[in-house]
């Protein structure tokens, strides 16, 4: 027990020091220390004292044979208990709420612990342990549906340790305290509405903005291209993933007893020659990979044009006709390159006819995140971005861009009907101040609405992309009359040809690559393409198991469609919309008697036209 009295030595106290034949008490002891500076349970020191007293007499005739069957029972026990598993949680056949699962010995660690945005698929399996039991959460970068969630975990019980990126974890201070707040602004808005319409009970936010100030401070921020230990038998490393600031894919180093492993998750892969950040860094070796394939189904050259001058013609043309340009982009790192972009155009002159036009980036978020950006410029910016900082020019900062914080400055935006340039969050238009500019652009045809950056299905920034004749924001149903564009040579991710690049980068093929964060047929799609290009693929659901000793499937699970009930209850709920607006046609059409010939046949061509649409 030289090994034990070593352990009790340890200055940290934490349990992931423990040898290897005290861990089949793992349990009682994270539930009864699981913080530093705690004392041994007395459980562990009955398993000492036992130990000691089989050993006494055991040359008397008696005893003969116990100390051999206790060790082989000990060791046999061992065996059993150790374990090295890797389980899918979320972004499982969908592109958000990334969400990975290992336990290690006696640790149990998350890879991200994101949020669900626009429409579900399919049914997340829950975590197999409580939050309380979760030592660890490895961030790979700030993006809500990577860890909207942490706050909510937090609530539920956790209190180990979230490891991140200096930079990530700059950026999950205001991302997730801005997310508290839009859960508690929503779920006042709902308790509002029940009231109206005389519902009982009351909607509850998901995390309250308590919550997230108490996980902010379980952050401990992490430097890149340094391995840490994070505890016995488990060292980690950030590798630049060029994705967003602070961005990073993760080496993990698994040891038990005699066995290591290694698996990378990729994280967001970044597309290359993006403004201001590094291009995506490879890694050279992995025993398994867990990779994103976001846009593993196309290829954003086909689709590249000269980015600055693609914006300066949208913005003559929409200036031309006196409108604004209406940017819904995502706070923290979209929003930043279209400042790159519209500084290049006023610094360079490109439109010398509106060369005063005004930028106003309308989201508090933003505005930190901008700051942030500037704090971590030498760590994070590429060589060109740094060359202009050595030059005395701001990348992202420019005469004319105006950053609005109060309220009172955001309404004062909407009152002003001169052109200009409106950036706001949140970038696929279902959350925060970009809904009140929709909402006095979207219905006017001299505005255009600019779409930079991916949108989820199910999402209203989706269904305006798609063509919807109109939108619905806060309860109000708004024409879609402006212009829309959609500047498809930006992104953030990786195309296939970046993804196919970032995994041929390792010298030998991992002995599996599990294929997540995408669309359903995207991600079966593409772990096809892997196994055509010799390595072994697949697209795990939630719930899939996987031992990672021994390289061999645990459960391999199917999709959970999300409940028909859940399904059968929306569409009953809009088939009694549609009834109730059957009635106001027909008012409609009875106070229509006087309109002049001309709006009747075009108020009839209109209703023609939208039956044969439906009828289809």
């Amino acid at each position: 027990m030289a090994e034990c009295r070593r352990w009790l030595r340890a200055p940290d106290g934490f349990f992931c020091g423990m040898p290897r034949v005290a861990q089949g008490l793992g349990r009682v002891f994270l539930a009864e220390c699981g913080r530093p500076g705690t004392k041994l349970p007395a459980v562990v020191i009955v398993h000492k004292d036992v130990h000691k007293d089989k050993h006494k007499g055991m040359h008397k005739d008696k005893h003969k044979g116990m100390h051999k069957d206790v060790h082989k029972g000990v060791h046999k026990d061992h065996a059993r208990r150790l374990t090295m598993e890797l389980q899918f949680i979320g972004a499982d056949h969908e592109v958000t709420g990334s969400c990975h699962y290992i336990q290690t010995g006696s640790k149990n660690i998350l890879i991200d612990c994101g949020m669900r945005q626009g429409s579900i698929t399919y049914e997340n399996v829950t975590l197999p342990v409580s939050a309380s039991k979760i030592d660890f959460v490895i961030v790979t970068h700030a993006h809500i549906d990577h860890t909207g969630m942490l706050p909510k975990l937090y609530k539920e019980g956790f209190r180990g340790q979230v490891v991140a990126t200096e930079a990530t974890a700059d950026l999950c201070d205001i991302m997730l305290r801005d997310s508290a707040h839009i859960q508690t602004m929503e779920a006042e808005w709902k308790n509002k509405k029940g009231v109206r319409n005389g519902s009982e009970g009351s909607v509850e936010p998901i995390y309250t903005m308590e919550d997230a100030m108490n996980l902010i401070r379980l952050i401990a921020p992490y430097s890149y291209n340094k391995i840490y230990t994070l505890c016995d038998g488990v060292r980690f490393r950030f590798t630049d993933i060029g994705h967003l600031l602070g961005s990073a894919s993760v080496e993990i180093w698994l040891t038990e007893g005699r066995t290591e492993k290694k698996i990378v998750f990729s994280g967001d892969i970044g597309n290359k020659d993006q403004p201001l950040l590094k291009d995506p860094i490879k890694t050279d070796e992995a025993d398994y990979v867990v990779m994103e394939s976001t846009y593993g189904d196309r290829e954003h050259e086909l689709e590249r044009g000269d980015p600055i001058e693609e914006l300066a013609d949208i913005l003559r043309d929409t200036f031309a006709r006196g409108g604004n340009v209406v940017i819904p982009s995502f706070a923290v790192g979209r929003t930043q390159v279209m400042l790159y972009y519209l500084r290049h155009i006023k610094q360079n002159n490109l439109l010398p006819e509106y060369k005063n036009f005004p930028v106003y980036v309308d989201s508090p978020l933003a505005a930190s995140a901008t700051e942030i950006f500037v704090e971590n410029e030498e760590i994070c910016y590429d060589d060109e971005a740094l060359a202009l900082l050595h030059q005395g020019i701001n990348p992202i900062t420019f005469p004319g861009l105006q950053l609005t914080i109060a309220a009172e400055e955001s309404k004062a935006i909407l009152e002003d009907y001169n052109p200009k340039v409106i950036i706001s969050a949140s970038g696929m238009c279902d959350a925060g101040r970009i809904k009140h500019h929709l909402k006095h652009n979207l219905w006017r045809p001299e505005c255009t609405i600019l779409f930079v950056g991916y949108q989820s299905a199910g999402t209203p920034g989706r269904r305006i992309l798609d063509g919807a004749e109109e939108i619905k924001i806060f309860g109000e149903e708004v024409a879609v009359r402006a212009k829309i564009e959609s500047m498809k040579s930006l992104s953030g991710h990786a195309d296939r040809t970046g993804l196919l690049d970032w995994i041929d980068g390792f010298k030998t093929k991992p002995r599996q690559v599990f294929v997540v964060h995408g669309d359903d047929k995207v991600t079966t799609e593409f772990a096809e393409l892997l196994n055509d290009r010799g390595y072994t693929a697949m697209a795990p659901f939630s719930g899939t198991r996987y031992d990672l000793a021994t390289g061999k499937f645990i459960e391999i699970t199917k999709g959970v469609a999300v409940s028909r009930e859940a399904k059968a209850r929306i569409v009953s709920d809009s088939y009694t919309k549609l009834k109730l607006s059957t009635k106001k046609l027909e008012e409609l059409v009875a106070n229509s008697t006087g309109l002049p010939n001309k709006d009747l046949d075009k108020f009839t061509a209109e209703l023609e036209k939208l039956i044969e649409k439906y009828r289809r």
